[in-house]
């Protein structure tokens, strides 16, 4: 295993509600961006968070690694004590890595004082990413006055021992941009400011690491940036890997400048390349990478990228169904949508029917070949009085006694009467003849 991932946040207090009081509302691309790398981080389920703050320790001379138990802080001298993380250290990973920089005479290490207090840019990221994913284990370092090239090598470090030690690493730099973009910002404009953002920015959205490295100290100190070296040490742990970059947003409401990037190691992927836009169904295309990925991987696969807005704005509830030499063997699916999007729904409701539909056991990687695939997104349901209602072609139909709830889809092989696919649907949600029950109806979009 190695780096799988990297990402650029800020780490703006003013994002997290209990702090922005409402402010936070300005900078909503960001919180969505934010969200929605943190989304990926979860579906890649890395074993170690590696994050670069540009609030940690800093030393001119010394890159400090933070070595202790746990990295424990909280947001209480921004008036928000409740705002907290706990996330224990992966100490195998940080002696390894120290042992690492030792042996290339980095002047790197756990040396040094630090107050975990004090570094908001390791909180903020982590508050978001524990709102989806807390399955992993933290190495935190800080940046200093050395060369860009120490911090590079400090990052190509920090992958060499992802291999060594086998572990699924996602890189976090934190950092914020420019600080002097407006001129009624409270840190006042400069042009170098606005300069740098738009450098930067350019050089994240083509994944053009160089670039990072043009830029000279007197211009970054007049444009008052925060965070360029840790993107630095994130370049170098991207080192030799064919990446998939993303700026995902830019802002700058308050005068300063907030970028969130992603950064996907194409090999970590490579399964994913299974999707292809002119399959026959786009939808069909999509499960079926969702089941190989994870038969495969036993992890969920990340959504592509090149989806069709339909699949990325929309929201449904979604049933896949595998079918193997033409028997089930899978079908599972939400009533109404408990994701984003419609694709998430796919995504996940083929991994639920591959391997957690209670009626067969889990597919097995030699069978992928003989699986087929469909997909149905499920209209809005309307309630109806009785049977005369249904069309056992057109319809699908939920029956609800209580908390207990049973659904059909429409136009099922060996379902050919009303009466027939309101039995079913009876079964399946546990539901007596004898007792009183409500019923729906719904119209779905099969692909196939």
């Amino acid at each position: 295993m190695s780096v799988v991932a990297a990402f650029i946040f800020p780490h703006p207090p003013i994002i997290l509600s209990q702090i922005g009081k409402g402010e936070e509302k300005k900078i909503q691309k960001t919180i969505k961006s934010y969200q929605e790398a943190c989304r990926i981080i979860a579906q890649l389920k890395p074993d170690t968070i590696v994050l670069a703050s540009s609030h940690c320790a800093m030393y001119s001379d010394y890159l400090h690694i933070s070595d202790d138990d746990c990295f424990e802080s909280d947001m209480s001298r921004f008036g928000a004590e409740s705002i907290a993380v706990c996330s224990k250290y992966d100490k195998e990973f940080i002696d390894k890595l120290t042992e690492v920089i030792q042996k290339q005479d980095i002047p790197a290490g756990t040396r040094g004082y630090e107050e975990p207090s004090m570094d908001h840019a390791s909180v903020i990221p982590l508050v978001f990413l524990n709102e989806v994913y807390t399955d992993y284990m933290l190495v935190r370092m800080g940046i200093s006055h050395l060369p860009f090239e120490t911090h590079y090598k400090l990052g190509m470090c920090v992958s060499q021992v992802s291999e060594l030690l086998n572990r699924r690493i996602v890189f976090i730099a934190s950092g914020d941009l420019s600080h002097k973009l407006k001129a009624n910002g409270p840190y006042g404009y400069s042009k170098q400011g606005e300069q740098y953002d738009e450098k930067i920015t350019e050089a994240m959205a083509k994944g053009d690491f160089a670039k990072f490295m043009d830029f000279s100290e007197d211009f970054l100190e007049k444009a008052a940036e925060c965070g360029h070296r840790t993107f630095i040490i994130m370049a170098g742990a991207l080192d030799n890997k064919e990446i998939e970059p993303r700026l995902l947003s830019h802002e700058d409401t308050f005068g300063v400048g907030y970028a969130v990037a992603s950064y996907i190691v194409k090999e970590t992927c490579k399964n994913d390349t299974l999707y292809k836009k002119d399959s026959s169904d786009e939808y069909v295309a999509l499960a079926k990478l969702s089941v190989e990925h994870y038969v495969r991987n036993k992890r969920i696969a990340q959504l592509p990228h090149n989806l069709p807005d339909e699949l990325m704005t929309q929201r449904a509830g979604v049933f896949v169904t595998l079918k193997k030499n033409g028997e089930l063997r899978g079908c599972i699916g939400t009533i109404s949508p408990v994701t984003s999007s419609i694709a998430e729904e796919i995504l996940r409701n083929a991994v639920s029917s591959c391997s957690h539909d209670p009626r067969f056991y889990p597919v097995r990687e030699n069978e992928l070949d003989k699986l087929e695939y469909s997909v149905d997104v499920l209209k809005a349901a309307e309630r109806i009085s009785g049977i005369n209602q249904l069309d056992v072609k057109k319809y699908g139909v939920i029956v609800t006694a209580g908390f207990r709830r049973g659904l059909l889809l429409p136009n099922l092989e060996g379902v050919d009467t009303v009466e027939q696919q309101v039995d079913i649907a009876l079964r399946k949600a546990g539901i007596g003849n004898d007792e009183k029950f409500e019923m729906e109806r719904f119209e779905v979009v099969r692909h196939k």
